[in-house]
């Protein structure tokens, strides 16, 4: 689990990214530090899911995107012409604001990843199931009803069971855009604490709404602001989450912490 050798396992530089004519977000530099948890936090609308899906080239998917600057993962520049983003998003998983099991077993739901590179030793199957679904802090609750549909589970658990699918094909660094929002406070709860408990493996970027989630998950944290409407997303504040929440140092982060806007 390398990083770029100064501690930072991702890096942005100069991102300024567009849908079509449209500049959604203008010149973005921000550092992930390898096994902590960087927050994105800011008003609806300011590019944080844009953000965060550059991460892995999700806007890759959306015609007309295109991206200029770089994102450097382990040294090497992901938006660099040729590089392989089948291998770029094992390596970058991605968590989605409403859970998304397939419409399989909670344990084929696991094994799809690790099968889908080949994986057929239903030995070794087993084992990953077991464990991506024990990281994912469901392993008691699911183990005796692994061939029941995953789409079964509560709403938590599906969203476990989903961080679970994406430990199974040995992440490096795992994106989670709002993960708690559609769930309830106590799954919530059970989130955050697993994202406490990963962050010993994984670095981890959050898109959170929630500055109280912000404020206790995070190790960092990025404040984006669009200025006025039209106009691209962009980084007004980047630190130390303890500092930027108890003495932030631009007033608009202080307005918007403090609920004054957003």
């Amino acid at each position: 689990m390398s990083g770029n050798g100064d501690g930072n396992k991702m890096r942005i530089k100069n991102l300024t990214m567009f849908y079509g004519d449209f500049m959604a977000l203008e010149d973005i530099s921000l550092d992930f530090a390898s096994r902590r948890i960087t927050a994105l936090i800011g008003p609806s609308g300011c590019g944080k899911s844009t953000l965060v899906r550059c991460l892995n080239r999700m806007n890759d998917l959306i015609e007309g995107s295109r991206v200029e600057g770089e994102i450097i993962l382990d040294g090497e520049n992901i938006l660099g012409a040729g590089y392989d983003v089948i291998s770029l998003r094992r390596r970058v998983g991605m968590v989605f604001q409403r859970p998304n099991p397939f419409p399989k077993s909670i344990y084929d739901n696991v094994a799809y990843g690790p099968r889908l590179v080949g994986m057929k030793d239903n030995e070794k199957l087993d084992f990953i199931v077991e464990d991506s679904l024990k990281k994912a802090a469901l392993w008691d609750e699911v183990k005796k009803i692994l061939k029941r549909s995953g789409q079964s589970l509560s709403g938590g658990q599906q969203q476990r069971l989903c961080i679970a699918r994406v430990i199974a094909v040995q992440p490096e660094v795992i994106l989670f855009d709002e993960p708690c929002s559609a769930i309830d406070p106590i799954s919530t709860q059970k989130i955050e604490d697993l994202m406490a408990e990963l962050k010993k493996n994984y670095t981890m970027v959050i898109v959170t709404h929630n500055m109280q989630q912000a404020a206790r998950v995070s190790d960092h944290t990025a404040f984006m602001l669009v200025e006025e409407q039209g106009q691209p997303g962009r980084i007004v504040e980047f630190g130390d989450t303890n500092t930027m929440f108890t003495n932030p140092t631009d007033k608009r982060t202080e307005n918007y912490i403090t609920g004054r806007f957003g």
